[in-house]
């Protein structure tokens, strides 16, 4: 049994709270694949934005994009957001964009910092919390345009950014990963918070 609940509060906070129960074990990673562009223009892309995730390593992957179980040192390569950087400086370092998992620099089950994205245009900024371990960012490599945004109008690549935060992909088969199973007689809760911010 799985309940989320949505929430905006008077601080312009979005909090999201995900409760599972189970009568035998079974993972659970709950997430939201909620897309964001900072701009307001879905005509501009993403790589304009400027990003910050509070993390020192992430999960390398494999050519199906599954984690390899590594945890390597983002230091030095395309994916180090640790300082507020420009999405497209990184980006021109890699091959087919982002879609990787961040490990977290947070405290266990606490709700911590994760990340930070600010628009193009300096003005408005959304600030990440979460009590989970990870956060996946995404940049919208796969967008073909077959999606719609809330006017109608198409949602091309990288016109839209994921800011995913979860349990590590491939949790089950990858035995030193934070484990994702749900037991009977436990609740499975977690809690994320997306604050918009006018800088």
């Amino acid at each position: 049994k799985v309940k989320v609940s949505y929430k905006y509060t008077d601080e312009d906070e979005l909090e999201i709270e995900y409760f599972a129960e189970t009568d035998k074990p079974t993972p659970v990673n709950l997430t939201s694949h909620g897309y964001f562009n900072l701009s307001g223009d879905m005509t501009k892309n993403i790589l304009d934005h400027s990003l910050q995730i509070n993390a020192d390593y992430y999960t390398p992957v494999n050519e199906s994009f599954i984690p390899t179980g590594e945890f390597a040192a983002v230091e030095g390569t395309a994916f180090d957001f640790r300082e507020m950087k420009n999405i497209a400086t990184n980006f021109e370092r890699t091959e087919d964009g982002f879609d990787h998992n961040y490990i977290l620099n947070s405290s266990d089950n606490a709700l911590s910092f994760a990340g930070r994205l600010i628009g193009p245009e300096n003005e408005l900024s959304l600030s990440v919390l979460t009590t989970e371990p990870g956060l996946h960012f995404y940049s919208g490599n796969q967008l073909t345009g077959n999606l719609l945004n809330r006017d109608g109008k198409k949602i091309s690549k990288h016109a839209a950014l994921c800011l995913e935060t979860q349990h590590f992909p491939d949790s089950p088969n990858q035995p030193h990963f934070p484990s994702t199973i749900l037991i009977p007689g436990k609740n499975y809760s977690s809690k994320t918070v997306y604050k918009f911010n006018i800088i």
